[in-house]
């Protein structure tokens, strides 16, 4: 069995789920685990990913005003691979290629192959399609095992008991700022804290720094969507007063890995919000 990839939370519950060596091909953004860069990319974005944030959220509603795709899927190259899987996303054209274009694509380059289409909102729709992409690479009981033990991680933190539930709030971008809905709510309560902001399920939106500030949060995580740890920083300096300003702790996270993904890490993700809540109790 060949398995195509198009997004980075797809390569990471197909590697979960011990299909490493079926995987045949990539989008350009997956980099997880490391060893998946050596395989062919099929996707490329229209996009420079290096802007500073201000600019690309600029270009990135410029590229959408224009009905104009923001990635592309390389046909030729499928074709060439012929895969039997073809995981891929129909719940953000920002994030990863259009579930439109793929289908069109794969009917003409692969059509024997069977589409999946991830359309996670919440944290338990993720733990889900770990247990979908495993039942369509024909591998239910790896989903299972995998998906049960996501699960269990979630329990264990349900079961701490800390003095006081605290308020946390996710910004999602920085320049404009906007808070992160979807999933991260969700991870939030699993590490035993209340989140506060948009609700679960429904869609990140834009807002203004003094509507973080009124939301009053207690500890605030930064994690950009698609920026690593090193660039989170590079970012958030020219924004360190209006942060500090918002809650009295502030934590800047690596966003890509842990929050914007809706993939297995998410669990981390729970894990270290809750371990470092936790280091602040006595605080709140």
């Amino acid at each position: 069995m060949k398995v195509v990839t198009l997004l980075p939370a797809a390569t990471e519950i197909v590697c979960a789920l011990g299909l490493r060596e079926q995987l045949a091909g990539r989008s350009h953004e997956c980099d997880h685990p490391a060893d998946v860069a050596s395989l062919p990319a099929l996707t490329r974005a229209r996009v420079d990913s290096g802007l500073a944030s201000g600019p690309l959220d600029d270009e990135v509603r410029r590229l959408l005003q224009t009905g104009l795709p923001l990635y592309e899927l390389d046909e030729e190259r499928l074709h060439a691979i012929a895969p039997d899987v073809v995981v891929t996303q129909a719940a953000c054209e920002v994030c990863a290629v259009s579930y439109d274009q793929v289908a069109a694509v794969t009917r003409r380059a692969a059509p024997h192959a069977t589409v999946v289409s991830l359309e996670p909102t919440r944290l338990a729709d993720v733990i889900a399609d770990v247990r979908r992409v495993a039942r369509s690479c024909s591998v239910a009981d790896r989903g299972e095992v995998v998906a049960s033990g996501l699960e269990a991680r979630l329990a264990a933190l349900r079961v701490r008991t800390p003095a006081r539930r605290p308020r946390v709030a996710v910004v999602e971008w920085l320049e404009p700022p906007m808070l992160a809905a979807h999933w991260v709510p969700d991870v939030i309560e699993a590490a035993g804290a209340e989140p506060v902001g948009p609700a679960a399920g429904g869609p990140s939106p834009y807002v203004t720094w003094d509507d973080i500030a009124a939301l009053r949060p207690d500890a605030l995580v930064v994690a950009p969507c698609g920026f690593d740890l090193d660039r989170t920083r590079r970012e958030a300096a020219p924004f360190e007063i209006q942060l500090a300003g918002l809650a009295p702790h502030v934590r800047l996270m690596d966003g890509n890995a842990y929050w914007n993904r809706p993939g297995p890490r998410l669990v981390e993700a729970a894990e270290s919000l809750a371990h470092w809540l936790d280091t602040l109790d006595q605080a709140f």
